[in-house]
């Protein structure tokens, strides 16, 4: 795959299959994870995949919550505008989102692996650093042609999450996002997002960057 395929197209991809991914395909993840930079070579990580259905069906409730919170605090306004203007691209970008947020809320238990990401706190005391290695596991991961959708709701029940995967509580470790992966029900394509020139800067804030980006610079059509 050209890498600005997988750079343009790798959005996130909640609605997916219960098809359980071969083994080969989560090594080729993890093994992409690892090789991402890290501060310092600390590597200052460690993954926990999920597919056993018990431990999915626990995290599920936790889940469910936080995303009602996310919903019901912090996007709540966001939704009641969208739905209050439906005829306004914007509006319906969001809320197609909201559909497939609220479909992976649904049936979380259902995603056939769950990946989990941890820093250590000692190594590494903001978790910078793991970021990188969470996005090399997702192109992998786009790359096989599996869907991939970073989430952090989980946060909210960090502790509870911890307990559930078993994770010891006074060892420092800290999670930074759960990522669901499975082959998806839709279909991969560039996402719609905000010009550059709309969102970044030249040497000082509101200073304009200098040039304009009106459409994608890649295109499959344009391979």
């Amino acid at each position: 795959m050209d890498i600005y395929e997988a750079l343009y197209t790798t959005r996130a991809m909640r609605r997916v299959k219960p098809d359980p991914i071969p083994q080969d395909v989560q090594m080729k993840i993890l093994d992409a994870a690892v090789r991402a930079p890290t501060g310092g070579n600390e590597q200052a990580w460690r993954f926990l995949f999920v597919d056993d259905q018990a431990v999915r069906n626990k995290i599920s409730p936790l889940y469910r919550r936080s995303m009602e919170t996310v919903f019901g605090d912090y996007y709540n306004s966001r939704i009641d505008d969208a739905k209050a203007n439906p005829d306004n691209p914007e509006s319906q970008q969001w809320m197609r989102v909201h559909k497939s947020a609220s479909w992976l809320r649904d049936n979380i238990a259902n995603v056939p692996l769950l990946w989990f990401s941890f820093y250590s706190e000692a190594s590494d005391p903001n978790g910078g650093s793991i970021f990188p290695a969470v996005w090399n596991g997702m192109l992998a991961a786009r790359a096989e042609g599996v869907g991939a959708a970073l989430t952090g709701s989980l946060l909210l029940y960090h502790d509870e999450v911890l307990e559930v995967l078993g994770v010891p509580l006074d060892q420092g470790w800290k999670m930074v996002s759960m990522v669901t992966l499975g082959y998806p029900l839709g279909r991969w394509g560039i996402a719609p997002r905000r010009p550059v020139h709309h969102v970044a800067n030249r040497n000082q804030w509101d200073q304009p960057i200098g040039f304009e980006i009106p459409e994608p610079l890649w295109s499959k059509e344009s391979q």
